[in-house]
């Protein structure tokens, strides 16, 4: 992998700074030891700060990492459905769980092998949540390339279409991963006609273009995000 960037670096030195002020501020009682409710956004997006780049911790307020007003949304489209829900994830996290709580199955694929093996041994008593690990291979010549910083020579097609090795239709699909671009490709023709994907982080430019290209109709959630100094935008995606 490409060396780390000056800017990777300054946002794990954010990560830990932010951390840091999160544990310092509970020890002194400026922050309780449990996360305000969800309906106090502000107060809610506010302790968060101090779990960045800490999926468990995230968990533990149960919300994924999206935007606010996405999860919120997400949240009425699952409620107002009157069959169970399968779901299948790019990028393991806070999000699996926030999804085993609410669905009855969820298909997880993560792509880094530490960090999966960490989420392998907490998602293990979860008994409708079945979690891979699938990662990239070396190659002059990627077939499925990740435009992610660090990943250049590395070939995300195994990764991409893991969702061929489930079987059936899946009503709510997450990408949050690398690739994502060709995720939503592969992910269009197993998503059933009334399924939802959420596609987050969804300004970025390739990202942007990649939605544009494509038979959907998109609705964007943009604000406040959880553990995030600023705000993000997450997409909910379904076909034209």
């Amino acid at each position: 992998m490409s060396p780390v960037s000056p800017f990777a670096t300054a946002k794990r030195g954010y990560a830990a700074a932010a951390q840091g002020g999160g544990r310092l501020a509970r020890r002194v009682g400026l922050l309780g030891d449990n996360p305000p409710p969800l309906e106090h956004r502000v107060r809610h997006w506010a302790y968060s700060l101090g779990s960045v780049h800490d999926s468990l911790a995230i968990a533990k307020m149960d919300v994924p990492w999206w935007s606010y007003a996405s999860i919120d949304a997400v949240n009425a489209w699952l409620d107002a459905r009157d069959r169970q829900v399968r779901a299948y994830e790019y990028g393991s996290g806070a999000s699996t769980f926030w999804l085993a709580r609410r669905v009855s199955e969820v298909h997880s694929v993560e792509h880094h092998r530490g960090f999966g093996e960490m989420m392998a041994g907490e998602l293990e008593p979860l008994e409708n949540v079945h979690f891979r690990i699938v990662e990239s291979t070396p190659a002059d010549r990627p077939r499925v390339g990740s435009a992610k910083e660090g990943y250049r020579g590395q070939d995300f097609f195994d990764y991409v279409n893991s969702i061929a090795d489930v079987p059936d239709e899946f009503d709510l699909v997450v990408i949050d991963g690398r690739a994502r671009e060709a995720c939503l490709s592969v992910t269009l023709p197993r998503l059933a006609a009334d399924g939802l994907i959420v596609f987050d982080n969804s300004r970025r430019r390739r990202y942007r273009e990649a939605i544009a290209e494509t038979s959907v109709s998109e609705a964007r959630y943009f604000g406040l995000t959880p553990t995030l100094p600023y705000p993000d935008q997450t997409s909910l995606l379904r076909r034209s």
